[in-house]
């Protein structure tokens, strides 16, 4: 039987919901999502494997202008993620303009001559005569080879969009064996949940401020798996509203935390979280790379 495979970068805005396409493609949780902007940091691939076909799907950060060492590298992520592979996928909300960051990527699309499609998600949201706009407008910009509305939290449209990716396929051995879904290291996955969990239970600028650190990975005899993980934060405050009255609120992110990384690992798992400082990691170039922001 001949293989076929394709890579294909997953790009958008901050929140247009590509994580939450993923993890629909993939058929499981591997990148972490949120209703907060940036909340995807490192290029994750999810693969997924149907039959004789193989698709790499690149799950990018959010395209913003960057403020901090961090958010360079997380913009530099998503040029780099359309360059050399066979498509790009462009996910956008259904609002009839394009926006700044849209206009950028689509330039850097036309630029580079990368076969791409777009993707409006979050089509549950608006009335057919508003996503008719929509389309109407990216239309005239005559980059995308297919326009798909789809809504990715259901489900909709996305097997119309896999079935437009198949296009791009080419003849290939497998780039990864056909029951792996992501490349990501398990030690990354379980570092990405936690920090999730930070992400949903945590306000303002306390999260976005936030790494985490798997130090201790380890599988016991009977399959139990042990992981100490060491938050960073920014500010001591930071701290102190990470731990919460009497250890209150880490107790409920480890909790959280917990039950995903068993569920993904398929185990028993007994998770130890501590809290640090590191006073404005995000602009130390170092300290970025130290927590495996890397290029």
């Amino acid at each position: 039987m001949n293989t076929k495979t394709a890579i294909i970068t997953i790009a958008g805005r901050p929140n247009v919901g590509k994580s939450t396409l993923t993890n629909y493609l993939v058929g499981e949780k591997i990148a972490i999502v949120s209703n907060k902007p940036q909340t995807t940091r490192n290029r994750i691939c999810g693969i997924v494997t149907r039959d004789n076909l193989q698709f790499v799907f690149v799950d990018t950060p959010g395209y913003h202008k960057a403020r901090t060492k961090l958010g360079d590298y997380m913009v530099n992520t998503v040029r780099e993620s359309i360059s050399d592979v066979d498509a790009t996928i462009l996910v956008v909300e259904p609002i009839a303009s394009i926006g700044v960051q849209e206009e950028a990527l689509i330039e850097k699309l036309r630029n580079i001559q990368c076969p791409a499609i777009l993707a409006i998600n979050k089509i549950d949201t608006v009335e057919k005569d508003k996503l008719l706009e929509v389309i109407a407008v990216y239309s005239q910009t005559g980059v995308f080879d297919a326009i798909i509305p789809i809504c990715a939290k259901n489900g909709d449209g996305v097997d119309d969009l896999l079935k437009e990716c198949e296009k791009y396929t080419v003849e290939s051995p497998f780039l990864f064996p056909d029951d792996v879904t992501t490349d990501q290291p398990e030690r990354q996955v379980m570092a990405e949940i936690i920090r999730e969990k930070l992400l949903w239970c945590l306000e303002r600028e306390v999260p976005h401020g936030t790494a985490v650190e798997i130090t201790t990975f380890s599988e016991r005899d009977n399959g139990i798996i042990d992981i100490d993980a060491t938050i960073y934060c920014e500010k001591a405050s930071h701290k102190g509203i990470i731990i919460g009255k009497q250890g209150a609120m880490l107790k409920k992110i480890s909790s959280m935390a917990r039950a995903d990384c068993e569920k993904f690992m398929g185990t028993k798992v007994y998770l130890t979280t501590w809290v640090k400082v590191k006073e404005n990691w995000r602009d130390s170039d170092f300290l970025v790379r130290n927590f495996g922001y890397r290029e």
